[in-house]
């Protein structure tokens, strides 16, 4: 008999009920561009790749970020346990940048969609000995699908807003059953490993962000010469990863920073590059260029929308200093760690409860960072532009203080190692 929470039992035969209807809602999501026209089967749970011989670790991320923060994970897995790794994730973006930057041998598959049927199909395919869920992309039949078929479970790299904390303690049964799957819980900060703790999540610790692990930011260097041929000598501003309702603070920023100096560039790099048009709509009467246009900053430009993706670390070797965005509003900071290792300063917004625990140590570091409002942007930056030496000293103390949160790699590659013994081959 199956004891399981009503919560539980409710969405087992809510996504049984649902499961006729998944391949029309697969074709539409392909026609729209969001699956993968050539590998939708995965998605049913029926692999196009063999299982490999040989213990078998399984990672999984939802998209870009969380598969990028596992790559250092998946090298030191390889390395150190000497296990085949099967990585999967949900999106098609995500699917592309890990076709590129996978280790040789690594295999990627899409996840399956939560009915019980497609997630039993993966399982008893692949069947692995250890399954790592990073940040917190989890999913009720494949969670304890996979525990019901002995695979020994991690959340690692684990996170928790305190919205989501607060809409799981309205299940708390629910939540207890999920997470008690997990045999480890490795959370990036105290605050967040208490949050798990609460919900009933089992050996729970602290070991710090895999991405603080992460080797820096990719370049194509013929690129980064181009586009500082095209700025000059120009002073250059930077905002990254800005969400909707930031650009609305940013531009008065830029507008304040060109009383001061007139021939300053601002470069806005959105989170979403689809809102590129967007924002050079809010540009208004500023002169301003588009990079998927396929064009660089010219002398007439002042705001250059670099709307595309994977060139983060182009545009943080450009600059001594940047605003990292999702800070703002109340979405939690984007990852400051990415600038800070490239020995740029950072700046952002006060709402940076994504990455807590790096933040505090960055701005700790710096001694500055924090800005509320368009002049505290302007007042900061313009200090930096017109002392480039005080701009080095603070990336020098961004990098120090990244450097500082490393070792989540290390701690992890352990956990599972002594799953790996404990699981049988």
């Amino acid at each position: 008999m199956d004891h399981a929470p009503f919560g539980i039992l409710a969405y087992r035969l809510a996504t049984t009920a649902l499961a006729p209807t998944v391949p029309i809602l697969l074709r539409r999501r392909t026609l729209l561009g969001k699956e993968h026209s050539e590998r939708t089967n995965e998605r049913l749970g029926i692999s196009s790749r063999d299982r490999p011989d040989g213990n078998l670790v399984w990672v999984h991320g939802a998209s870009v970020g969380e598969c990028v923060a596992a790559l250092p994970l998946i090298d030191a897995l390889l390395a150190c346990t000497g296990c085949k790794v099967l990585v999967t994730s949900g999106t098609v973006t995500s699917a592309k940048v890990m076709s590129e930057r996978l280790p040789a041998g690594v295999i990627h598959q899409f996840v399956p969609v939560d009915t019980p049927a497609a997630t039993a199909r993966f399982l008893d395919h692949w069947t692995p000995q250890v399954g790592l869920f990073v940040d917190s992309d989890i999913w009720p039949n494949l969670v304890l699908g996979a525990k019901q078929h002995g695979v020994h479970l991690a959340l690692v790299n684990a996170r928790m807003s305190q919205r989501s904390f607060e809409s799981w303690r309205w299940v708390p049964a629910t939540a207890a059953r999920l997470l008690a799957a997990f045999d480890a819980c490795l959370a990036q900060d105290d605050e967040i490993a208490a949050r798990f703790r609460a919900l009933g999540a089992v050996d729970t610790r602290t070991i710090g962000s895999l991405k603080a692990d992460a080797p820096p930011l990719p370049v194509d260097s013929e690129k980064l010469r181009v586009l500082r041929d095209a700025i000059g000598s120009r002073p250059v501003f930077l905002a990254s990863q800005t969400h909707a309702g930031e650009e609305e603070t940013v531009l008065p920023a830029h507008d304040l920073l060109r009383r001061s100096f007139p021939n300053l560039l601002t470069i806005i790099v959105p989170r979403h590059p689809h809102r590129g048009r967007d924002i050079a709509i809010l540009c208004g009467t500023r002169n301003t260029r588009l990079r998927t246009n396929g064009q660089a900053p010219d002398a007439e430009t002042a705001v250059y929308v670099a709307d595309t993706m994977g060139e983060l670390g182009l545009f943080y070797r450009l600059v001594p200093f940047a605003f990292v965005g999702g800070s703002l509003i109340r979405h939690g900071g984007q990852n400051p760690l990415e600038p800070a290792k490239l020995g740029c300063a950072v700046m952002a917004g006060p709402h940076t409860f994504n990455f807590t625990t790096a933040y505090d140590s960055i701005f700790r570091a710096q001694g500055a960072g924090l800005v509320n409002s368009a002049a505290e942007i302007a007042q900061l930056a313009g200090k930096l532009l017109r002392d480039p030496e005080a701009a080095t000293r603070l990336g020098r103390a961004a990098a120090i203080g990244a450097e500082g949160l490393s070792g989540a790699v290390h701690k992890t590659v352990e956990v599972v190692t002594k799953m790996l013994g404990h699981a049988p081959a």
